[in-house]
């Protein structure tokens, strides 16, 4: 049985970090869609508005609350004993799994926003934030495979590395689009 929840913990955090890819670009596309003049403008943010709200209630949220509940029980079947803590790890990637739900609250918080026809961010600005769920993906999924064996020093600074050629990959990737 425990391998099956294994599985499916699996399959709901991937589908979960799709959604959280997409939307993001639908929000950027969405971005740019309000800087179109009529009738376009109109038309292609009713459809992203729709593609939006489907992947948003239809895959990411329930992907979410799933992965949120597959995993307790993955962590208490191997963990929890009454004479164990959990490993330094573990906690490490916990913290990251947490901060990964705050990232996920933001995004719904910017659904809310352009659902209202608010348009806070710039698509530059949308471009880097979809990058934040790169980051945990990174960090979380080296924590769970490497797992011990991790020096802390060099965990961050591959983390810290791997941030530094994101952003710059984002700079390049801006200086080709305006050229």
């Amino acid at each position: 049985m425990y391998e099956y929840i294994k599985a499916l913990h699996i399959v709901f955090i991937v589908t979960w970090f799709s959604g959280m890819f997409y939307i993001v670009r639908l929000y950027i596309y969405n971005t740019e869609a309000n800087e179109k003049t009529e009738p376009e403008k109109s038309v292609l943010q009713k459809q992203f508005s729709l593609m939006i709200k489907r992947l948003w209630f239809g895959i990411t949220w329930p992907s979410a609350v799933l992965t949120l509940i597959l995993g307790p029980y993955l962590w208490l079947k191997v963990w929890y004993s009454p004479k164990q803590i959990a490993p330094n790890w573990l906690m490490v990637k916990l913290c990251f799994v947490i901060g990964l739900y705050i990232y996920h609250f933001t995004l719904h918080a910017i659904y809310k926003q352009q659902s209202k026809g608010i348009f806070k961010f710039s698509s530059m600005q949308l471009r880097i934030w979809n990058e934040v769920a790169t980051i945990f993906l990174v960090a979380i999924v080296m924590l769970a495979v490497v797992k011990q064996s991790m020096s802390w020093f060099w965990g961050l600074s591959g983390l810290l590395l791997f941030i530094i050629l994101l952003m710059s990959a984002i700079r390049i990737y801006k200086m080709f689009r305006k050229a």
